[in-house]
């Protein structure tokens, strides 16, 4: 339930901004841009904040695909996680259209399917992944809302493709023709380049944390030995402890 209301607020949050924004700045495609871009980081830090401690906030395909394979979670609950996104995906699409008084469902022409947007969805995706589990696996939990939800912000910005880096988001926008929609046709095309790059930050991620309880300080302390202080003198204080020594000891 968490993941499929959490996925089905964020397509709502995109697609309602980007029919709003169409309608607030008409003909400054940058503006609308970044008001879209805008509601969407925020609204994602907020539903994380809400459904983290329910679901993990997945609210994407790719990212319970990675659980998976690091073994997070079990088959069973990735396939139910997975089409319970794809669903309210599509959900969230249609009632952001019946917000604004457009048909529930109206299939996208806006086609996005070239070579440069599928290497620009390869490195959204990508980059999300190593955000999620870098921050994750760095001991800095309480900080992944605010880091992903900056991280898309800034990818609407720097990727060719506007970061959809999503496929149940990917899969909801073809139920749209406005400015967030894309043609049911460039789908599995945007879909398929996604999983691609979440294996690519699968892969950087066991580069950079080979061991799955890597702490925080053990990331960012030097991992050489600490040579033992020299012992002290009969009558002298003691000497002050080595600041590295607590973070180091795990090692």
């Amino acid at each position: 339930m968490a993941e499929a209301v959490g996925t089905g607020l964020l397509v709502a949050i995109v697609v309602g901004s980007g029919i709003f924004a169409q309608r607030l700045s008409p003909g400054d495609d940058g503006l609308q841009l970044l008001e879209n871009s805008i509601a969407t980081a925020f609204g994602l830090m907020a539903l994380i904040l809400a459904f983290g401690n329910v679901s993990g906030a997945h609210f994407n395909p790719v990212v319970t695909l990675a659980d998976r394979i690091l073994g997070g979670i079990g088959t069973q609950r990735a396939l139910a996680y997975i089409g319970a996104q794809i669903a309210g995906g599509c959900a969230g699409t249609v009632v952001a259209n019946l917000m604004f008084d457009l048909p529930a469902v109206e299939w996208s022409t806006h086609t996005r399917s070239s070579g440069g947007l599928w290497l620009g969805e390869v490195v959204a995706t990508f980059g999300l992944l190593t955000v999620i589990l870098g921050v994750v696996r760095s001991g800095r939990t309480a900080a992944a809302p605010f880091a992903v939800g900056a991280y898309i912000g800034a990818a609407y910005w720097f990727t060719s493709s506007t970061s959809f880096a999503n496929p149940a988001v990917t899969v909801g926008r073809a139920f749209t023709d406005t400015f967030a929609g894309i043609a049911p046709a460039s789908v599995p095309g945007f879909v398929a380049v996604q999983v691609a790059g979440g294996l690519i930050g699968l892969g950087l991620l066991a580069a950079c944390y080979p061991r799955p309880g890597v702490g925080a300080a053990d990331a960012v302390v030097p991992h050489g030995a600490v040579p033992a202080p020299a012992p002290a003198a009969p009558g002298s204080a003691p000497a002050p402890e080595n600041p590295h020594d607590s973070l180091s000891r795990s090692t």
